[in-house]
């Protein structure tokens, strides 16, 4: 279906007054936004585009984490892991907003299982016959994975208790388990709209900065690439000294219409359901629950929004077809809640959303998925078509990273084109992450300063959302009013026209998914998406038959990637899901 705005597109219109760059960044996801700003800051004439939203994506399928990747040790990634444990401590203090410690709990079923295959999996890279790690090997590497964090007082240690302890803890669990041992990592409550704040960074560094989203990269040529506007079918030309592929698992896809074949990548899908399950959810406590099913991979049931997210799997894909979460794969999802908390119920009634999507790791032959590295590689090459503009691709990279994969290719495209470093991005905070306050008594303080014309409990709710950039959210409200919508009395309506005017909303979509987190939490129902289309369409300029076709294309993908009908029962005020 081909929908279009009838309001006018000046974000495109910026790209084409100014066809000369001297970086052009393809690709949208997290680390394409992540370099953008890092290069916005350093004062680099930068444009980034995005074929669709931003971080919808491999960024929008992930678990929701900033991780250090203890099973990354076995696999022999020290390097990375001590990066990521860095970098999840950093996230923690610069996006204070979106990134919080995450208490996770590992049940263990034995004590010496994993000795003997472990220094083979480490030496081969080959998954051998399944078996789950036991208390000793586990013991071996949380104590590894502590010493690479060198930030004490960021996250605790990890502690180890026995059967006894842990089910007076969590009686829920398996009463068959023998230990658990509970550490620390982070969680991204709200990945899509961290990046959306990364991307605001940028944007916010000066004219000499441009992003925008729904265009594409059709071609290269001698004069530049040729880049499409999705959204009018126009296209135009930038020609740039340096082109960076940030497309994630379509890099390959991206070179190739670039007219530079590659073969650099070979992701696997990983899908997701989230459970409206109140038990699941009060069993949890709170703590995600990390572990290795019997089949060796890692799984996580992990308390969020209200829900309970269960994930993930690690199985070969192809980019160039769509990603969806298959029934086989929701026995998979039921079967290791059941081997963990054998008495709880779940249902595919229960389920408000599955989602699912490919990550960029480099191309592995016959390795076991999940012993493919996750770290990540930039390579270059001068382009074919115009020998002077130099091409990088990015190959792999995670969202617990993207801040020092970052400053590594943003270093690389400065060497390249001569340019300085003046501004550092370590420890530099990122959008409502800048004053957010840590403590209650400074919450209590922030609130007291933001309260006038919507009150104490609204501005506390919109600090949560958007942290320190609410206080301008919060401006508008009090001067345009704070109408709550019928269908999701948690947003209003002046809330919602803020997003679409300051946050680049094209798609109906674009709201439902990643603006808020109404999809997510299974909160839409077909009167409420008519609801939001009018709003955003008020803003955007649709006539009856747009809002329509936005609503149509919204209620497709709805159910196509992520398996919710809303047409089902569109007549009652709850949704139905298949």
């Amino acid at each position: 279906m081909s929908l279009k705005s009838s309001a006018p597109r000046s974000t495109v219109q910026s790209v084409i007054d100014r066809p000369q760059a001297s970086v052009l960044i393809i690709g949208g996801g997290i680390n394409g936004i992540a370099t953008f700003r890092d290069l916005a800051l350093q004062g680099v004439d930068v444009t980034l585009v995005e074929r669709n939203d931003w971080a919808s994506g491999a960024s929008a399928a992930s678990s929701h984490m900033i991780h250090g990747g203890i099973r990354y040790l076995e696999n022999g990634e020290f390097r990375l892991v001590q990066e990521s444990v860095q970098e999840r401590n950093g996230l923690i203090k610069i996006a204070p907003h979106y990134v919080k410690p995450l208490e996770t709990t590992v049940p263990i079923f034995s004590t010496f299982s994993g000795i003997l295959s472990a220094p083979l999996r480490f030496l081969t890279h080959k998954q051998g016959k399944p078996q789950e790690r036991g208390a000793l090997l586990i013991k071996v590497g949380l104590t590894a994975y502590d010493s690479f964090s060198r930030d004490g007082g960021s996250v605790p240690r990890h502690r180890f208790h026995g059967r006894k302890k842990s089910l007076a803890d969590l009686p829920k669990m398996n009463p068959g388990l023998k230990y658990t041992a509970t550490y620390y990592d982070a969680s991204m409550h709200d990945p899509e709209r961290l990046a959306l704040d990364v991307l605001m960074d940028g944007l916010a560094a000066g004219p000499h900065a441009r992003a925008v989203n729904y265009v594409e990269a059709v071609g290269m040529g001698a004069d530049g690439v040729e880049l499409r506007d999705t959204v009018t079918g126009q296209t135009f030309t930038v020609t740039s000294d340096v082109v960076v592929n940030t497309s994630g698992p379509w890099t390959d896809l991206t070179n190739a219409g670039l007219g530079e074949p590659t073969t650099y990548m070979g992701g696997t899908k990983g899908s997701h359901i989230v459970l409206d399950n109140p038990e699941l959810y009060a069993a949890t406590k709170g703590r995600e629950i990390f572990f290795e099913h019997e089949d060796g991979r890692i799984v996580l049931i992990y308390p969020l929004k209200g829900k309970v997210m269960v994930g993930t799997t690690d199985i070969d894909a192809d980019p160039s077809t769509p990603s969806v979460c298959t029934e086989e794969e929701v026995d998979y999802f039921f079967d290791l809640v059941k081997h963990v908390f054998p008495t709880i119920a779940t249902s595919r009634e229960q389920i408000v959303y599955r989602f699912s999507g490919i990550r960029p790791l480099p191309k592995h032959d016959d390795e076991a998925p999940g012993f493919v590295s996750r770290d990540y590689r930039i390579e270059r090459r001068a382009a074919a078509a115009r020998p002077s503009t130099t091409v990088f691709s990015l190959v792999g990279g995670k969202w617990t990273t993207f801040r020092a994969l970052a400053e590594h290719l943003s270093t690389d495209v400065l060497n390249t084109i001569g340019a300085p470093r003046p501004v550092e991005t370590l420890g530099l905070a990122i959008g409502g992450g800048a004053g957010f306050p840590r403590t209650d008594a400074a919450t209590r303080t922030w609130v007291a300063a933001h309260e006038d014309g919507t009150g104490a409990k609204r501005a506390e709710q919109l600090l949560g959302r958007y942290g320190t950039k609410a206080a301008a959210l919060l401006e508008h409200l009090a001067e345009h009013g704070d109408d709550r919508l019928q269908g999701a009395a948690d947003y209003s309506v002046q809330e919602l026209e803020y997003l679409v005017e300051q946050e680049q909303v094209v798609h109906l979509s674009d709201v439902l998914h990643r603006r808020t987190s109404l999809a997510f939490t299974g909160s839409l129902t077909a009167g409420l998406v008519d609801e939001i289309a009018r709003v955003v369409g008020g803003v955007l300029g649709w006539d009856d038959a747009e809002r329509t076709a936005q609503i149509t294309a919204a209620l497709d993908r709805l159910r196509d990637a992520h398996q919710v009908d809303l047409r089902v029962d569109a007549a009652q005020e709850a949704p139905a899901f298949s």
